[in-house]
């Protein structure tokens, strides 16, 4: 396949252009013109860069690119990691917030469907766009923690929730939304100092899965629609953070 025809169906199919991102979303580093293998990663880093070479993978489709506005300086570790991708000849096309905020693969969207509930209201405003869902549910807190491998949760809620929100990543900024809304429980990834009064004031529990589980999600999902549009082959690359 063609670099320039999965690229434009990314960015139409992801919808980039309607994000005002931190991320220069879209393809950051162009490589072969021919691609016959794809790789799908949360970050864009060495140790995923690496995987990606050793599968001959000719694109890599991360979540976290490379390129936050601009690059200032080509020196040390940025060197090092365009000068690998440069040398092998592997695109790098990254997807942010639209990743996040897809309605159908993305990360907020299917955090939700994982516990069996159907995403109904967009949720958790940032830069102008709300990147998460909210969503009506019966079920306990505990029948939400045993849908995913390992989480930290506060307690500051019922045990018996009735509205639930998601918001992957670094998602505590939208904690006061979901306080305002009378959300009984928030799901997010990372787990914020500053969100643990914030929520034991407001009588909310808060499920934290990781920044970077809470963000495979999305990765994974697109990786299965390329597949189908494309036929190429794809391979996803897990490296985790542990955090």
């Amino acid at each position: 396949m063609d670099l320039s025809e999965i690229c434009s169906f990314l960015d139409e199919y992801l919808e980039v252009e309607a994000y005002k991102d931190v991320s220069n979303n879209g393809l950051q580093v162009e490589g072969r013109r021919d691609v016959e293998k794809i790789a799908f990663a949360v970050d864009a880093c060495m140790e995923s860069f690496r995987a990606a070479k050793m599968i001959g993978a000719d694109l890599l489709v991360v979540h976290h690119g490379l390129i936050w506005g601009g690059i200032e300086y080509v020196i040390g570790i940025v060197k090092r990691r365009l000068e690998f991708l440069l040398k092998s000849g592997m695109s790098l096309y990254a997807a942010h917030l639209p990743l996040d905020a897809h309605e159908e693969i993305g990360n907020n969207a299917t955090i939700l469907r994982k516990i069996g509930a159907e995403p109904e209201r967009k949720f958790g405003e940032y830069r102008g766009v709300k990147i998460g869902y909210s969503a009506t549910v019966d079920m306990t807190v505990s029948n939400v923690v045993d849908n995913f491998d390992s989480v930290k949760l506060l307690t500051f809620g019922p045990e018996r929730v009735k509205k639930i929100a998601a918001v992957s990543g670094r998602g505590g900024f939208a904690l006061q939304e979901a306080i305002e809304l009378g959300i009984d429980l928030f799901i997010t990834g990372e787990a914020e100092h500053e969100v643990y009064h914030l929520a034991r004031e407001g009588g909310v529990n808060v499920m934290f899965l990781g920044h970077y589980e809470s963000e495979t999600f999305g990765v994974r999902n697109l990786m299965r629609v390329v597949e189908e549009e494309f036929g190429v082959d794809t391979v996803f690359l897990d490296v985790p953070t542990n955090l």
